[in-house]
């Protein structure tokens, strides 16, 4: 799915968030994007993603890419391991 110029306006865009439970913090990441975050409590560690995620945004490269069209939403996928 490519992005147009409505889906630009920041009150619109929707992305992932990936959070985990590191063995001291919890871990946000935004996998369209590669931006990833960490909190204290999974609360802190979205809202760390969300700040970390408009920043990102603002950068003029970014900008460009996005009107390209170039950002995909991220497909979520069961994977099955032997151990």
């Amino acid at each position: 799915m490519a992005l147009d110029d409505n889906m630009l306006d920041m009150h619109k865009l929707e992305l992932s968030a990936v959070l985990t439970k590191g063995e001291v913090a919890f871990v946000a990441t935004c996998p369209e994007l590669g931006v990833t975050s960490q909190g204290t409590t999974e609360k802190q560690a979205l809202q760390n993603l969300k700040e970390a995620v408009e920043l990102y945004l603002e950068d003029e490269d970014v900008q460009k890419l996005l009107k390209e069209g170039t950002l995909k939403k991220a497909k979520f996928c069961p994977l099955a391991i032997t151990a």
